[in-house]
C-alpha cells in the first residue's frame, strides 16, 4: 500500500462515541455476503458509527486493510471503537470525503483493486438524533441537513431560493409527495412573508397543505408526509442519488474478480438505482428500438436475486431497519 497523505492517514483518536451512535443494520447478513478474506482489502463507504467496519476489521489478519469513508466530521470520533481502543492501527485508513470520490482516494493510498465494498446508505441515527443538524422533524433547529458541513448549500437555501417548478419536481421525484405541486406553491407564497430558516418555521408555513393520515387513536398524524418532504430536501442538499451513481459506476473497475459489493438501501429511489446497476451495469433503461445496439457489458453478477431484508427480531429491536434492503453483486 502506498504512502498515506496527511488527511487520510490512520488517526490517533482515543475518544469514543456513545454505543447508540448508530445501530448497524443487517450486520450479520452484510458480513456474510462480503465473504471476507483475512488478507483482503475492504472499503466501508459509510463509516458512521463504525458498526459494519468493526465486524470487517475483526476478521482481518495483520496484512488485511480497511479503508473507510465518511464526509461527516463527527464519524472520526468512532475510529477507536473499531480498532479495539488502539490510538493507531495501520490497517485502517479514514478518508474524510464523500464516497463519490472512492477511486481517487483509494489511488492516493496506492490501492487500485479491493476485495469488497459496502455502503449503508441514508442518514445515521446520530444525524437524526442531533437536533442542530436539522435532519429530523422532531426538533426545532435551523433547516440545515448537510451531511458534510464544509459545503454551503442547506435545506433553507433550497426552500428559500428554488423556483416553484423546481421545488415541485424535487418533492415529486425525491419525496414522492402526492401534492408536490401544491406544496411548492405554498412554500413560494409563504416565504414572501414568513421566515423558513427553522424547522418549526417551515412546518408552520406548510401546515395548510400537509396531508394528514389517521393515527392509531383516530387523530391526524402528519409524520409520514413530513418525512417524505424532509427526505426530498435531504437528498437534494447532499446530492445523494448523484453521489450513489458515481460510486456505483466505479465499483466494477475497483473490485478484483470474485470481489463483492454489498449495498443497503432505505427507500425505493436508492434501491432502484442499485438494483438496475447490479442487473445491467448501467442506470439507463434498456432501449426497446431493435435497430439501436446499446448493449452494455456488465462486469457484475447478482448474488441476491431478491433483496435481503431484516428479520422480525431486528425490526422489533431497531425500528429504523424496517425499510432496509441489502443487495449484493460479485465481480465476474
Amino acid at each position: 500500500m502506498g504512502k498515506s497523505n496527511s488527511e487520510n492517514a490512520p488517526l490517533n483518536l482515543s475518544t469514543s462515541q456513545p454505543e447508540n451512535y448508530h445501530t448497524p443494520v443487517l450486520l450479520a447478513e452484510t458480513i456474510e455476503a462480503l465473504n471476507i478474506q483475512p488478507n483482503g482489502i475492504y472499503v466501508d463507504c459509510t463509516f458512521g458509527g463504525g458498526g459494519h467496519s468493526k465486524a470487517i476489521f475483526e476478521r482481518l489478519s495483520p496484512s488485511g486493510r480497511l479503508v473507510v469513508f465518511d464526509q461527516d466530521a463527527d464519524a472520526k470520533k468512532n475510529i477507536a471503537n473499531v480498532t479495539g481502543g488502539k490510538p493507531v492501527d495501520e490497517r485502517l485508513i479514514f478518508v474524510s470525503q464523500n464516497f463519490r470520490h472512492i477511486q481517487r482516494f483509494l489511488r492516493i493510498e496506492g490501492i487500485t483493486q479491493v476485495d469488497g465494498i459496502m455502503a449503508d446508505l441514508g442518514v445515521s441515527s446520530h444525524q437524526f438524533d442531533e437536533a442542530e443538524r436539522g435532519f429530523s422533524t422532531r426538533f426545532n433547529a435551523d433547516l440545515d441537513m448537510r451531511m458534510d458541513q464544509r459545503q454551503t448549500l442547506t435545506a433553507f437555501d433550497i426552500v428559500n431560493t428554488y423556483t416553484e417548478q423546481r421545488l415541485h419536481k424535487l418533492f415529486e421525484q425525491y419525496g414522492e409527495v402526492t401534492n408536490a405541486k401544491t406544496l411548492a406553491r405554498q412554500i413560494v407564497a409563504a416565504r414572501k412573508t414568513t421566515s423558513l430558516k427553522t424547522i418549526d418555521g417551515f412546518k408552520n408555513a406548510i401546515r395548510e397543505v400537509v396531508k394528514v393520515r389517521p393515527g392509531r387513536n383516530g387523530q391526524g398524524n402528519p409524520n409520514k408526509y413530513l418525512a417524505q418532504v424532509f427526505q426530498a430536501l435531504r437528498i437534494e442538499v447532499n446530492d445523494e442519488l448523484g453521489a450513489l451513481k458515481e460510486m456505483l459506476s466505479q465499483i466494477p473497475s475497483l473490485l478484483r474478480p470474485g470481489g463483492r459489493a454489498a449495498m443497503i438501501t432505505f427507500h425505493s429511489l436508492e434501491d432502484r438505482i442499485v438494483k438496475n446497476f447490479f442487473k445491467r451495469g448501467s442506470f439507463d433503461e434498456p432501449d426497446e428500438n431493435p435497430f439501436i445496439n446499446s448493449k452494455v457489458v456488465n462486469e457484475l453478477h447478482i448474488i441476491t436475486k431478491k433483496p435481503i431484508q431484516p428479520s422480525e427480531q431486528e425490526m422489533k429491536e431497531n425500528s429504523r431497519s424496517r425499510s432496509a434492503k441489502l443487495r449484493v453483486a460479485e465481480k465476474k
